[in-house]
């Protein structure tokens, strides 16, 4: 049995990438397997998969979810969007001096009111006054992680966001997937790797750490995902015919396995807030390319109990030691699946 303390780590500030590197697939890359570590550039991705196998990519697209505003009283207010409800409906967090009430209009970016609607734990209700996407487009700034200290620029609008980002949701990127640039995809189509898509718009969330000792009594986030029957259809075939299974990113692993637990892979619509921790067996997902995640952060939980704990530790102890670059502009590493269903 693990316990929070278990996933703390000492890393040195400086190895928290704060800006990505000017290319994309110019990342370093630590290839992890039971018996060795192999520092690798991420270019090396391609000699590292075989004909046949499987990439999954999320394709969430972030949204421009920081909004500022005032109260009509003329209090300052600052807005962080964490999932759109329909068209015109959002929840969102709200800070503010002092927490709006239900009906209370808040003037955002001095062009636009949104009505306060009914609160839902940490999360208020925020009603547009018409096409919510576009409106954040238009008025929102990129939300940065809360460890890179500079506001967001024209080449984080860039940079943080996948070459492949379609479908907007996200509050955060699927940062495993900054490292791939279109002549990288191109090269991984050229060798035979089959490339599949879903869909999990990345809360907030991600970047909360654990904060119970014992692991069972941490309540995860919720967030919301989507298979489509091609990217079903692609796994089974992979599987069938012996291939990978590699996600890209603890965000693609968490839809797949959420989308395996009553059976084989389904196609769908649903809420996850699957927690991974040591003891999981996985039963879609058998590598997973991923970036170096935050002390007791569930994310590291979830990297420990797909390669193992040992591993782990061995790792991203090599990782510190050898100055890879941390976190969401950081370097990748590739894991083998230690503990199958």
């Amino acid at each position: 049995m693990y316990c929070l303390s278990d996933f703390d780590f000492k890393l040195p500030q400086e190895l928290v990438a704060q800006t990505p590197l000017p290319e994309r697939s110019t990342s370093r890359l630590l290839q992890v397997n039971s018996d060795e570590l192999a520092d690798r550039n991420f270019s090396n991705i391609v000699d590292l998969l075989s004909p046949g196998d499987l990439l999954v990519f999320n394709d969430t697209r972030v949204l421009k979810a920081r909004l500022f505003g005032a109260k009509h009283t003329g209090g300052k207010v600052e807005i962080l969007i964490e999932r759109l409800l329909d068209s015109q409906t959002v929840l969102a967090q709200v800070r503010a001096s002092k927490p709006p009430k239900a009906g209370n209009l808040i003037r955002l970016d001095e062009s636009f009111d949104v009505r306060v609607g009914e609160r839902a734990a940490e999360f208020f209700t925020l009603h547009f006054p018409s096409d919510a996407l576009k409106l954040i487009d238009r008025h929102g700034k990129l939300p940065l992680p809360p460890y890179i200290d500079h506001a967001a620029d024209q080449f984080d609008e860039e940079r943080y966001q996948t070459v492949y980002a379609k479908k907007p949701g996200a509050v955060a990127a699927p940062t495993a997937g900054l490292h791939f640039d279109q002549n990288l995809l191109g090269r991984l189509r050229e060798k035979g790797v089959q490339l599949a898509y879903v869909t999990l718009h990345v809360g907030a969330g991600t970047f909360q750490p654990v904060r119970t000792e014992i692991l069972s009594e941490h309540k995860m986030h919720t967030e919301r995902y989507t298979i489509p029957q091609d990217t079903v259809d692609a796994v089974l075939a992979a599987r069938a015919a012996g291939h990978d299974i590699i996600a890209v990113g603890t965000t693609s692993l968490r839809a797949l396995e959420s989308a395996s637990q009553s059976g084989p892979l389904q196609a769908g619509n649903a809420d996850t807030a699957l927690f991974i921790t040591p003891g999981y067996r996985f039963r879609t997902v058998t590598r997973l390319i991923t970036n170096f995640h935050l002390p007791k952060s569930s994310l590291l939980m979830l990297v420990s109990a797909f390669a193992g704990y040992d591993i782990y530790r061995k790792a991203y102890a090599h990782a510190i030691s050898q100055r890879y670059r941390f976190f969401s502009y950081g370097d990748a590493m590739l894991l083998n699946c230690s503990a199958h269903a």
